[in-house]
């Protein structure tokens, strides 16, 4: 049902998209809509700080210093690689985050083991510019402790002169006589090997998980590296011809080097596809300042330009309608699939402790086999 239900997401991100560009083909005056009025920051705020925790490379140039010259007040930005980082750095003791951006398992997570405060959607107005199925998400039905921020895929990217012909599958990749970084993500990659084993890509059965982490053993003497949020870096500079790697990541090298030395797919077996979110953690020092931050975030030009910026798919109708996203974007399958490939992308869920924990030690053992 999970599977479906995210299916059902990510078809109506699609929608959107038609509409907008139609609308822009046949009606004159719907080109009146890329006048949005400018975000206004709520009085009161002036002279405090904010701390950001995210994730690296996911963010806009200007975003934080727009959004500290609209409320006068400074950010403080700090990044993680990883949301098993982020999640340990909390469960350490929140060392003065405001605002963090975990996937939507680890929402589910944290608000289970009481590290996310209930946010105040009243302070979010911008909420409503959200697509409407990209609300009421399964890992927090009621948003009580998310707003979505950004949503993609886990694929590969590759260089273009190492397969000139392309990739398709993961075979592929398992079988490359080359060097191939990994991503540090258990869940996505023991998912991929389930998934390609006929297993749920969320099993919970030991011996299916075991297998799983097997095959991926068996599969993997051709990785280099299993690398944080930074595959795309060792693919740009040749350290490696394949990276499995979120699609945004690559999108951006792709967009920087103005040529055609890289690609990135989701092989035909099937994949991850995930949703970040904006969230506020357990004793944040000003978790007023963060809910004003999420509203900013979701203004449709903001969120416009933070998606056109970092080459993610947009969760913001408002963004898309008003034909503020990029138009080449919105038309790349790399950053919204078609819909042909949604069928095979599966998401990662919360398994509880005994699941988690099933997963983690799959994932130490390995690595270990994989010399990482």
């Amino acid at each position: 049902m999970k599977k479906v239900l995210l299916l059902l997401v990510l078809l109506a991100l699609l929608v959107p998209v038609a509409t907008a560009q139609d609308a822009e083909a046949t009606e004159e005056p719907e080109m009146e809509m890329m006048e949005m009025d400018v975000w206004t920051c709520p009085e009161g705020f002036d002279g405090q700080t904010l701390s950001i925790f995210n994730w690296s490379t996911y963010i806009a140039e200007d975003t934080i210093p727009n959004f500290e010259e609209a409320c006068g007040v400074t950010v403080n930005y700090d990044i993680f690689e990883s949301n098993e980082a982020m999640l340990a750095r909390i469960r350490q003791g929140n060392p003065g985050y405001d605002v963090i951006v975990p996937s939507g398992s680890f929402v589910e997570q944290m608000a289970a083991e009481e590290l996310l405060i209930p946010i105040d959607l009243e302070m979010i107005p911008n909420y409503a510019n959200l697509l409407p199925n990209m609300t009421g998400l399964a890992f927090d039905p009621d948003n009580t402790y998310s707003v979505p921020y950004q949503w993609g895929t886990i694929g590969v990217g590759y260089s273009t002169e190492a397969f000139p012909d392309g990739i398709t599958s993961w075979e592929q990749v398992w079988d490359y006589d080359g060097s191939v970084a990994w991503l540090d993500d258990r869940a996505s990659l023991l998912g991929v090997a389930l998934t390609i084993l006929g297993y749920d890509a969320n099993s919970v059965n030991p011996d299916e998980i075991n297998e799983a982490r097997d095959y991926l053993i068996e599969k993997g003497s051709n990785v280099v590296t299993v690398a944080g949020d930074d595959g795309q870096v060792l693919l740009e500079r040749g350290e490696v011809d394949i990276a499995i790697e979120y699609n945004g990541d690559i999108s951006q090298i792709i967009a920087a080097c103005e040529c055609e030395d890289f690609a990135y797919v989701l092989p035909e077996e099937g994949s991850n596809v995930w949703v970040d979110n904006l969230a506020v953690p357990i004793d944040a020092p000003n978790p007023e300042l963060a809910m004003v931050f999420m509203d900013y975030i979701l203004d449709a030009q903001v969120g416009a330009d933070l998606s056109n910026f970092i080459a993610y798919a947009s969760p913001n109708q408002a963004s898309i309608e008003s034909g503020l996203i990029d138009a080449a974007m919105l038309n790349d399958s790399a950053i919204y699939p078609p819909e042909e490939q949604l069928e095979n992308l599966f998401t990662s869920i919360y398994l509880g402790p005994e699941g988690e924990e099933l997963y983690n030690n799959a994932w130490d053992e390995l690595l270990i086999f994989l010399g990482q």
